[in-house]
């Protein structure tokens, strides 16, 4: 799956005409700025040098850095949660659903840098609200697909929030301590017990 992390291109040498930056480009290049330097690298002047533009550009699409913000903040929640889910949905049995989405979010991609920045930066309320959206959606579906399963409320709920807090732990480590992280035969082991914890028989 493409992530919104592609790399921006190096700017021409030449005087030959660059295509004309659009919001995306800003939106890409923010999250990238998410993602090495957390919300402080989120600067107009710093990704307009990234980018190798001016200001004007940036003024041309967004209001000020916080409608920059927010839009790059939509574009990661619509990259890794709406798509992901719309994806998901595709797959008519609830536990290959879950276990689809289990194995793919113990691969760690870019959207993890971002989301443990902006765990860390909870005081802009802008991002408190998007994390906030975004975790009771995730754990909205998965309690949806436990439910589909059989489950009551109740243990639908339980197990949600199980699987939510172990992915969150999952990548925070992979931030924090990459190092300690399974790889290769160990990580295999690892998904394995991780389903059966987390996708057990239903009674």
């Amino acid at each position: 799956m493409r992530t919104v992390y592609d790399p921006v291109m190096p700017k021409a040498k030449s005087k030959a005409r660059r295509r004309p930056l659009g919001a995306a480009d800003w939106e890409e290049a923010a999250l990238r700025a998410l993602a090495t330097g957390g919300p402080v690298a989120v600067s107009v002047e710093a990704i307009a040098r990234t980018l190798g533009a001016t200001k004007g550009s940036f003024y041309w699409h967004f209001a000020d850095r916080e409608a920059l913000l927010s839009a790059a903040l939509l574009r990661w929640e619509a990259q890794y949660t709406d798509r992901v889910i719309a994806d998901l949905e595709r797959i008519a049995e609830p536990r290959k659903r879950l276990t689809r989405l289990f194995l793919a979010a113990n691969r760690p991609n870019d959207a993890w840098r971002v989301h443990v920045a902006l765990s860390a930066s909870t005081e802009e309320p802008v991002i408190a609200r998007t994390l906030a959206r975004v975790s009771r959606r995730r754990i909205s579906y998965l309690e949806a697909c436990y439910r589909s399963m059989g489950y009551s409320a109740a243990r639908a709920h339980g197990h949600a929030l199980h699987a939510y807090v172990a992915y969150l732990g999952f990548l925070h480590l992979g931030v924090e301590c990459p190092a300690e992280l399974p790889r290769g035969r160990r990580l295999s082991a690892y998904v394995a017990t991780l389903l059966e914890a987390l996708i057990p028989p239903r009674r």
